[in-house]
């Protein structure tokens, strides 16, 4: 397409044809398989980068692209600079999502038919403004825009499976065959496939393969580590609290839900605060049974000072029965929460006896463990939030601030009690139990903080949060305990002991609840279950220390990173890996369950070393190769990748077997595994403790490298807004170049990062202006001048060009991209635009310009390859590929001369300035590189430039005076007292006046400056002259500043030449006003 709306697409179009022609040239010659070597590789030698595969329920996106990208950049630079590279690249097709979304497209065809009309159904719902979530599905924006969040659209919601499916491009009549969750996997990976080759992805893709029982290869991969890891004490069987998805009927780990990722089960304990007879009319249905207010609690030591218990007026409660014998008054949220954890009459369900309102509790009598109080009284408290916990809360006015706020409130206004029908004797008898002492609290810690901060009112949410942050975490590492048979001793130590007391007396349960909601991908909320399942012992005491020692030993590329694993690994516990529903490798031991997401995801970077052997190309595993997966047993699997003994009683060829393990001792470890930072929370830490209990140390992984999100144009990526795209989509709309261009320009640490379309659409006109520029270089190369690089301009430009190799490859290898960018494409551009214009009617140097054909190309190659492939093949007539064409050599960079340049650029500036002021009258000079406004054709323009090379006097001293307190390694100075130096320079003989006053004035300013200046750029900035002669660099470039500035004629002078002066004549009073110092020349301009 040439044009759309008017606008022209010619210079993308272009972009789209060389790249449909480089990929071609690739494909043929093979230019990405991997092979390994029979020698081992040396330090440098071989690169293994791999990347999380992606799930497979959609098209990949550009929130694939950018994480991906970077493994893209470092493999494409590792290739050119000459290492043996391999990139693998697999699907993930194990877990919920696919199977949940063919039985729900499964449930519409038999409520709607094979060619479904919703719109009578839409109609009919009410459509809520969603909560913006993250994208993570391919659909197209221009397809699919509703107002849904991500549970809604994962789950359900209110967009129906049969639209998303007509979103991806399926007609009506393909829809139902995806009914089987097989066919979306027979389906998605290969449109994968096709949208990175069209990215210009360096995937050697003979090793590629999708996971699950599909491919029986990989299934018996999967199934041989989990029996290995089961062999070795780390998969045992237990009963714990797991989220639990009540729909699917099994646990929901977090690449199962929809919202809620990372989110663990919070434990509280259960008070059990007996209702003392007699009963209230409405509940007396529950009349010769145990009613318990069932209040949660993080803090159990703190019950012996209870005065009453809190609930919400208005909040909807119910009476839930326990066991025959106990009822517990609580939410239905927390009921369903218990039902499966043993604490209902009917497991599972919980059984209701009678609905209740917060006001029906207001003033039931109550008996509470602990408390030294006999009675207490069931209190309203307005701000009880009955998402969390309970909604039946103790009250403890002593330590918890918000409860001494709500019992004052009640206590101080009458009209409160009597909106509630509070008696007085329900309250006011009530006062502060003293059970703890904190350090600067004392014994009434929430009654202190809350005088101390002025709080008012219990509705002061802000100032309370501060009180609790404030006291709860002193109270808890500080705390002595001043009450019962645990006095005198700290609260953290009694903590477990008194919980565990209340339990074994019966008069306290244990309890929890997911710490935040939690929706699975089947679309219902998630309980906390406790579960009887298969479990891996991550954060077992020794398993631990191997999984620290190995982290402590690779690169993860920021302290962000890293602290992020170490938090990972203090909390990290075991891990439920059986799941009864989805799709995957069955537990080899119990095939009633499969393998979850996240376990059978932890070592397969080894299963791609042999990938090609076994599948010879086929994802699927359908395989042409002399082996079969039966021959795949646990015996073979160790040798290859364990170190272990020959088996004996393999029927594989010694030849394939012995070809197999080279593959993985060759390529092993691997160097890199780039990934979103919100994989370190479980994938990435999996993957740490998974290689070292099941590979020997020296194939533990070598580095890992997180990323933050991407966001496009500022703005966070999410279908529900439409600001998303699939990668399919970003070629179709910039070329992949371009895409790869903005991708590498996003970011680089693990902040969120931004996708610009803006600087998409600027690379599309950089690029082909530099394809243009290039061939008309080349069409006139016969008038570039010959012969060696000669000029000052000739040798700034070929230093910048060894500035430009030096630092682009510092980048690459710290995989700070954009900073590549920056260096070896935006700086290099300018140094030829300046390049270009310094050399003026003599024009460019042929091999200077041809060395930075060359430079330019290899530099930009990891990022645009398309581009630089046909640069180099198509302009320059290169032999072979660009993309393993080598790293430019360079010479070390002059970083004089670079200063000396940037010192001829700056003056150039500054003397446009001074121009326009003394000739033009204005303050502002003319932008850099255009000439000052003309003078009539009779008046010729010269110049006299001033140069003071040397500082000398007051401000020599200064300089002689910071240098010595000053430390290069620290940039920093010792203490210096800046009176000191002024009354130093007074009192010389080369002070700047004779009263101090006026010392100090000229002094300070200076004094400063060169301070911060040397802080900025190290010693040299106290030296008190340049390293280079000024003159001799001026004058060198005379012709180029008259070119500048529009002058005839143009003098350098020396400042110190009294002859010199004399030529400024009645202009000397300018010089006077502004005299020339080191590095800062100054001009004066005639007419004549």
């Amino acid at each position: 397409m040439a044009a759309e709306g008017g606008k022209s697409f010619a210079r993308r179009d272009r972009l789209l044809e060389i790249e449909a022609k480089v990929q071609t040239w690739w494909e043929d010659a093979h230019v990405f398989r991997a092979e390994s070597r029979e020698k081992a590789p040396e330090p440098g030698e071989k690169f293994f980068g791999n990347f999380p595969f992606p799930y497979m329920n959609g098209f990949l996106h550009l929130g694939h692209a950018f994480s991906l990208s970077k493994l893209e950049f470092a493999a494409a630079y590792q290739r050119l600079r000459g290492a043996n590279v391999l990139f693998p690249f697999g699907f993930h097709c194990t877990g919920m999502p696919i199977k949940a979304s063919a039985d729900k497209l499964k449930r519409e065809i038999n409520q709607f038919g094979k060619s479904p009309d919703f719109s009578a159904e839409v109609e009919e719902q009410v459509v809520q403004e969603p909560e913006v979530e993250d994208a993570n599905d391919g659909v197209p924006p221009e397809k699919f825009k509703s107002k849904k969040s991500k549970a809604a659209s994962k789950s359900g919601g209110q967009v129906y499976q049969w639209e998303i499916m007509r979103s991806f491009g399926l007609t009506d009549e393909e829809i139902p065959e995806f009914q089987d969750p097989y066919k979306w996997l027979r389906y998605f990976p290969p449109l994968a496939v096709e949208d990175l080759k069209a990215l210009g992805m360096g995937v050697d893709w003979r090793r590629s393969f999708v996971t699950t029982d599909e491919n029986p290869f990989f299934d018996s991969f999967v199934r041989w580590q989990m029996r290995k890891l089961k062999s070795m004490g780390k998969v045992v069987k237990d009963v714990r609290y797991t989220i639990y998805s009540p729909l699917d009927g099994q646990p929901c780990a977090d690449h199962d839900r929809a919202t809620g990722e990372g989110v663990q089960p919070q434990e509280y304990t259960i008070i059990k605060m007996e209702v003392v007879a007699p009963l209230p009319p409405k509940m007396g249905v529950l009349e010769g049974r145990r009613v318990f207010l069932a209040a949660a609690t993080l803090r159990p030591e703190t019950m012996y000072g209870q005065t009453n218990a809190w609930v919400l007026p208005d909040g909807k409660y119910g009476a839930f029965e326990i066991n025959e014998t106990d009822v517990f008054i609580l939410t239905e949220r927390a009921a369903l929460n218990l039902a499966y954890q043993g604490h209902s009459k009917v497991p599972q369900k919980p059984s209701c006896l009678v609905q209740l309102t917060g006001n029906d509790l207001i003033g039931l009598k109550l008996k509470s463990p602990l408390s030294f109080n006999e009675i207490i009284y069931a209190l309203p408290m307005l701000t009880i939030l009955t998402n969390k916990g309970t909604g039946i809360v103790t009250s403890v006015p002593s330590d918890a601030p918000d409860d001494y706020m709500a019992l004052q409130d009640l206590k101080a206004k009458k009209a409160f009690r009597e909106k509630f029908n509070v008696k007085d004797e329900m309250v006011l008898p009530f006062e502060i139990v003293p059970i703890i002492n904190i350090p600067e609290f004392g014994d009434k810690a929430a009654e202190k903080v809350c005088l101390d901060l002025k709080i008012k009112s219990q509705n002061e949410k802000e100032k309370l949060a501060e009180a609790k942050r404030l006291t709860y975490l002193k109270g808890f590492t500080e705390g002595t305990m001043l009450v019962g048979e645990f006095t005198g001793r700290k609260v953290q130590e009694v903590k477990p002991l008194i919980r565990s007391q209340l339990v074994e007396t019966g008069e306290a349960i244990m309890y929890s609840e997911p710490e935040k909601p939690v929706l699975s991908r089947s679309g219902d909320e998630c309980v906390v279950a406790l579960t009887d399942q298969w479990y891996i012992t991550y954060g077992e005491p020794e398993w631990k220390k191997m999984a620290e020692e190995c982290l402590a030993n690779m690169n993860l590329y920021s302290d962000e990173t890293r602290h992020g694993f170490e938090h990972t690994l203090s909390w990290l516990n075991q891990w439920a890996c059986s799941r009864s529903f989805g799709l995957g490798t069955r537990i080899p031991w119990d095939e009633q369950y499969l393998v979850e997401s996240l376990s059978d995801s932890t070592i397969y970077m080894a299963y791609y070393t042999v990938a090609h052997i076994l599948h010879d190309g086929d994802m699927y595993g359908n395989s042409r190769s002399p082996i079969t997966p039966e021959q795949m047993t646990d015996e073979v699997w160790d040798y290859i990748l364990c170190d272990s003994p020959y088996p004996k009683s393999s029927d594989i060829s010694s030849l394939i077997l012995n070809k197999m393990k080279q593959e993985f001792e060759y390529w092993y470890p691997f160097d890199i595994r780039v990934s979103g930072k919100d994989l370190i929370q479980n994938h990435l830490t999996f993957s740490i403790y998974n290689h070292t209990a099941i590979m020997s140390k020296k194939h533990w992984p070598l580095g890992f490298r997180a990323n933050g999100h991407i966001m496009l144009n500022s703005e966070k990526m999410s279908k529900s807004t439409g600001n998303f795209r699939t990668i399919r989509q970003s070629i179709e709309e910039f070329s992949a170049d371009a895409t790869r261009f903005s991708l590498a320009d996003a970011g680089d640490g693990v902040d969120d990062a931004n996708f610009v379309f803006e600087t998409a659409n600027a690379a599309i006109l950089r690029l082909t202006k530099e394809i243009a520029w290039m061939e008309e270089v080349l069409a006139a190369e016969s008038s570039l001048r010959s012969g060696p690089p000669s000029t000052y301009a000739d040798r700034v430009f070929a230093n910048e060009m060894n500035i430009a190799v030096t630092t682009t490859e510092q980048h690459y290898h710290n995989y700070m991209f954009r900073e590549a960018l920056k260096t070896g494409f935006y700086d290099l551009q300018a140094a030829r635009d300046e390049y270009r214009f310094s050399c003026g009617a003599g024009g460019m140097n042929r091999d200077l310009v041809w060395r930075f054909m060359d430079v330019q190309t290899r530099l930009i190659t990891p990022i645009c390859p398309h581009y630089a492939e046909y640069v180099w093949r198509e302009l320059l007539k290169k032999e072979g590929f660009v993309i393993n064409a080598g790293w430019p050599v360079a010479d070390v960079p002059d970083l004089k001369l670079k200063s000396s340049n940037k010192y001829l650029q700056d003056s150039i500036v500054l003397m446009r300035k001074l121009l326009q002021k003394q000739i033009l009258g204005s303050k502002k000079g003319n932008k850099k590189g255009t000439q000052v406004s003309t003078l009539p054709e009779d008046h010729k323009l010269s110049g006299l430039i001033y140069v003071n090379e040397q500082f000398d006097g007051w401000k020599a001293e200064c300089l002689n005076m910071l240098r010595s307190s000053f430390d290069n390694n620290t940039r920093s100075f010792m203490a210096t007292d800046d009176g000191k130096i002024v009354d130093a320079i007074h009192s010389s003989s080369v002070r700047p006046g004779a009263d101090k006053k006026i010392t100090q004035k000229v002094c300070m300013p200076f004094l400063r400056f060169k301070k911060d200046e040397a802080v900025a750029i190290g010693a040299q900035a106290l030296d008190l002259k340049l390293p280079f002669g000024e003159i001799e660099v001026l004058q060198e470039n005379l012709d180029l500043i008259k070119r500048q500035l529009g002058l005839e004629e143009v003098e350098i002078l020396t400042i110190t030449d009294p002859d010199a002066l004399a030529k400024a004549g009645d202009l000397k009073r300018l010089i006077n006003q502004n005299p020339p110092t080191p590095g800062n020349p100054t001009a004066i301009f005639l007419t004549r």
